[in-house]
């Protein structure tokens, strides 16, 4: 309790500095003289004051409210399972018939006597093994089952359609897929070329190294900038890039290339950026995370520089999100971007609050988003998703089996 306690008189000190501090000293120079309009810096003044005075109210309530999760029983993401699964408990289970009906949505798996078999072809070989390392490390404590797992970037299972029994990396609200933490844990992350040619995985040894980095980009150190750095998977990305080229000392974004890259007009007209590292991003004391063509891999790497995460937007979700909240853990940001400046400007007028909300985001994918984690959620989704099943499964002498 004492804790919760300072924690709340401290932000509202914060407040109080942020919001009537400004006020304190005037705007005048040293020497006695004064620009401007004072009419005009009056308005100004109390424009600016009354949005920042909003974004420290909220932090301050939602820093209130939460409560950190438990790791026991994988706690901080039980939810989300049930949630996941409620719709085939209203239903009774999972039929045979359900999951003959997903046959085209997802790769086919089987665990027949603590062993693991795969239909012959997959998509994407590296994701399918990103998937089956987790499933392999859990096989001797997992019932019989069978599985449709969809390595796709898309969700398979919109709400408007029957329901399918389908599990995919990620989704947004209008699906019903079944999330489970995607293959980049282990391997089939992105390529990008030169920094990643094999790609993103390895989720242990990139918290090593991004972790490593961090230290020596200590708060005081970092850039007080605003940072993004990627390909134009999406439009939605291209405000904070102009931005970028109007106010260049607020915000450094620039887009990068990826494999349709065909000329300057596929990057909003400018030379393609160099790649950078996400140990790199540590530098800049302000990270933006934007969704790709579904969730973001870069997301959960960001925290681990101890920098503040700027998050676009809310539908798409990864299995971890919804324990991840707006404005305790990182500053949410509209889709649109209308808000963006103003939110940086907050943050670096107010650096002891955006410096708290950095090490709050950095604690939580540190202390709950670890492997063991993730071996968790997989194993409870598993067991739990196998209670629904009302068929005994019996193994294809069509599959393959899958070793370590």
């Amino acid at each position: 309790m004492v804790p919760r306690v300072l924690v709340s008189i401290l932000l509202l000190v914060n407040i109080y500095n942020a919001v009537f501090g400004s006020n304190l000293q005037g705007d005048c120079s040293k020497d006695g003289s004064c620009d401007g309009d004072e009419e005009k810096r009056s308005k100004a003044k109390y424009t600016m004051k009354e949005s920042w005075k909003r974004y420290l109210q909220e932090i301050q309530q939602a820093t209130a409210k939460y409560q950190d999760c438990s790791n026991k029983k994988c706690g901080c993401y039980s939810d989300v399972i049930d949630d996941d699964l409620r719709i085939w408990k209203d239903r009774g289970g999972i039929t045979k018939k359900d999951f003959d009906n997903s046959a085209d949505h997802g790769v086919h798996y089987q665990i027949i006597d603590h062993k693991l078999y795969r239909e012959e072809k997959c998509m994407f070989t590296f994701r399918c093994k990103g998937v089956e390392h987790f499933i392999l490390e859990l096989i001797d404590n997992l019932p019989d089952m069978e599985m449709r797992i969809n390595v796709r970037d898309y969700p398979q299972v919109p709400k408007w359609s029957s329901p399918l029994p389908v599990f995919s990396f990620s989704k947004t609200s209008n699906e019903n897929d079944i999330m489970y933490p995607a293959w980049t844990f282990w391997e089939g992350g992105p390529a990008v070329w030169p920094i990643y040619p094999t790609g993103l995985g390895r989720w242990d040894l990139m918290r090593a190294e991004i972790d490593k980095k961090a230290s020596e980009w200590p708060w005081e150190k970092k850039k007080a900038k605003a940072f993004f750095r990627g390909s134009r998977t999406s439009a939605e990305r291209d405000p904070l890039v102009l931005l970028s080229r109007e106010d260049p000392s607020l915000v450094d974004a620039q887009y990068t290339k990826n494999q349709a890259w065909k000329s300057d007009a596929d990057t909003l007209h400018a030379p393609p950026a160099k790649e950078i590292k996400l140990e790199d991003h540590c530098e800049y004391k302000y990270l933006f995370n934007f969704r790709g063509v579904a969730a973001s891999f870069r997301y959960k790497h960001l925290f681990l520089c101890k920098s503040l995460v700027f998050h676009v937007g809310d539908a798409w979700l990864e299995f971890f999100y919804r324990a991840l909240r707006p404005w305790v853990h990182y500053i949410p940001v509209q889709t649109d971007l209308n808000n963006a400046r103003d939110l940086i400007e907050f943050a670096k007028e107010n650096d002891e609050v955006a410096k708290g909300m950095a090490e709050r985001g950095y604690q939580f994918i540190k202390d709950h988003l670890r492997m063991k984690d993730v071996k968790c959620y997989w194993k409870k989704l598993l067991k739990n998703y196998a209670k629904l099943m009302q068929w005994k499964p019996e193994r294809n002498s069509r599959f393959q089996r899958i070793t370590p």
